[in-house]
């Protein structure tokens, strides 16, 4: 039998340490990462909503204009993009809506996971621009979202709502229609 070879075996040793670090490093600058709090492209358009509210829990009650109640869980999981208009929407207005429509088409065959709720008294021409096509257009009962409604004539802002009632994200008047369809890109898959 031949006599074992230190210097070779210490050698061995070292390329298995190597291959074993290649493997490890890593695991181990994700775990460092993850425990530092960073997070790689979580930044979304719209403000988070601080803190978290439950539509569900909190009982908030939209009447829908054909009399039924809105159901924030659905019988399938899908979000919903929450419009709310300020005093007085037209022209404006309604370019932000149509833009948020489009944003919904640009979703394709993920299209049907996203609904569109409209809150407030529908712009002047709705029937002739086919507001009612794309949106369900209701109201606030209680009032419970009045703080997330713009004060400023002829805006929108937005609120998207996971499948569970949580409020999500919201976009306040004069958002960017194009960061909206890139959250929901995101989050609809």
């Amino acid at each position: 039998m031949k006599p074992v070879d230190s210097v070779a075996l210490r050698r061995s040793r070292m390329f298995l340490i190597l291959i074993a670090l290649v493997f490890a490093a890593p695991m181990i600058a994700a775990g460092l990462l993850t425990w530092s709090g960073w997070q790689p492209g979580a930044k979304g358009n719209g403000q988070p909503i601080q803190p978290q509210r439950n539509f569900v829990d909190e009982k908030l009650q939209v009447q829908l204009s054909d009399g039924q109640t809105y159901a924030w869980r659905d019988s399938e999981p899908r979000m919903t993009l929450v419009a709310l208009a300020g005093p007085d929407c037209a022209k404006e207005c309604l370019v932000t809506l149509t833009s948020m429509a489009a944003a919904r088409v640009t979703l394709n065959r993920n299209q049907s996971r996203l609904r569109l709720l409209y809150l407030g008294t529908p712009p002047a021409n709705d029937d002739r621009d086919g507001m009612k096509n794309y949106w369900q257009i209701g109201e606030d009962v209680a009032g419970k979202l009045t703080s997330y409604r713009p004060t400023t004539p002829d805006s929108v802002s937005a609120l998207l709502v996971e499948s569970n009632g949580t409020a999500l994200s919201w976009y306040p008047a004069g958002f960017d229609a194009s960061g909206l369809r890139k959250d929901l890109q995101k989050v609809i898959k």
